[in-house]
């Protein structure tokens, strides 16, 4: 950047936009597995599985050691910290089994959100403390990208001017410290879905929320090119009684982002936000083909949208492995196709990618 007092050096420059690229090449997108074990529990116990150490190294087993041709989907896997020091059965750690398939290695920083005071039910997210040698730790360990989720909602008062500002500075202030020990920051400034707002209004919030976030990064000297955002999609509040297509989701997404974004961020991964998998994939399919220029990478940082399925077919039973793997990798396709506006719905969607992954003031 052209600040005088750049935190940065040419070469971590260089490493942190190539990253950031690996992460986005044409056709990827991250696997965010970075549930906390309360809500890797609440996922355990919809399966009738119980919440162990065990049982979670065990999905996570069946999610990281499918065939490494899934590298031409998945471009970055987010680690929660238990799952970063955990081995597959045979006894190679989930990190390496990572990156021998090609994928970037990602960790959860933040330490979870917390009330805002003065405000109307609103919150920012605590974890800046000791951050920097919790980065430089993880660094050493192989991990290559970081994320940190701040979250807002949308109400009569919401989001307010003072939730903005403070989320978007703790942002900023979680990308510096990552950069400048060698982890590509994503940004994630999550507006939830809750309420019954239409999509003008969730465009309008995304857009101010936004807006706010790069301000405070270009305030706090951020290298953009060596970031990414994972931002929600606009779509309208859960209980709207008014139903919108994908190509308006698409429309209006792609025009907050590009009123609000630079074209120096490598890519925008969007969260799925409790949309179900198939719903998931087919936004993003048609923000992909909304005729809008679009400078970034489009593509997507799903958890529970890539996970539903094969969570349902493991069932915590060992001889549902493949199936699993194989529902895994069928999600992971759909949406490489789709973050390239190449994706087609067949109509044969099972009942499981159909189903609403909600989850109200969604925590984890």
């Amino acid at each position: 950047m052209t600040h005088p007092f750049s935190p940065l050096t040419t070469e971590q420059k260089k490493e942190l936009s190539s990253n950031a690229q690996r992460i986005v090449e044409k056709g990827k997108g991250i696997l965010a597995a970075d549930e906390s074990v309360g809500t890797m529990g609440n996922r355990l116990k919809k399966i009738n599985v119980e919440n162990t150490e065990e049982n979670r190294r065990f999905f996570r087993d069946i999610l990281f050691s499918v065939d490494p041709s899934i590298s031409e989907n998945i471009g970055g896997v987010i680690f929660f910290h238990e799952t970063l020091y955990q081995k597959s059965k045979n006894g190679k750690l989930f990190p390496e089994l990572i990156k021998e398939k090609g994928i970037v290695v990602g960790i959860k920083v933040d330490k979870g959100i917390v009330p805002l005071a003065g405000t109307d039910g609103e919150s920012t997210t605590q974890g800046l403390d000791g951050l920097a040698e919790r980065c430089a730790q993880y660094k050493k360990e192989g991990v290559d990208f970081a994320k940190w989720r701040c979250v807002l909602k949308i109400s009569d008062a919401a989001p307010s001017s003072l939730a903005i500002l403070e989320n978007a500075n703790v942002l900023a202030r979680y990308a510096s410290i990552c950069q400048q020990n060698g982890l590509v920051p994503i940004v994630e400034p999550e507006i939830l879905p809750d309420g019954d707002h239409d999509l003008q209004r969730s465009q309008y919030a995304t857009e101010k929320v936004l807006a706010a976030v790069y301000k405070a990064l270009n305030d706090h000297h951020v290298y953009l090119e060596g970031t990414l955002l994972k931002p929600n999609m606009v779509t309208p509040g859960q209980a709207c009684s008014k139903r919108y297509t994908p190509e308006e989701i698409g429309i209006a997404t792609v025009t907050a982002l590009r009123r609000t974004v630079p074209a120096a961020v490598p890519g925008i991964c969007f969260l799925s936000g409790g949309q179900s998998e198939e719903e998931a994939s087919l936004n993003l399919n048609a923000i992909n083909r909304c005729p809008l220029p679009k400078p970034w990478k489009l593509t997507f940082s799903y958890g529970r949208a890539l996970q539903a399925t094969a969570l349902s077919a493991w069932s915590g039973k060992p001889e549902n492995v493949k199936a699993s793997q194989e529902a895994f990798v069928k999600r992971a396709k759909i949406n490489s196709l789709a973050s390239k506006g190449e994706y087609t719905a067949s109509g044969a969607t099972d009942s499981a990618a159909a189903q609403s992954l909600f989850t109200a003031s969604y925590a984890y």
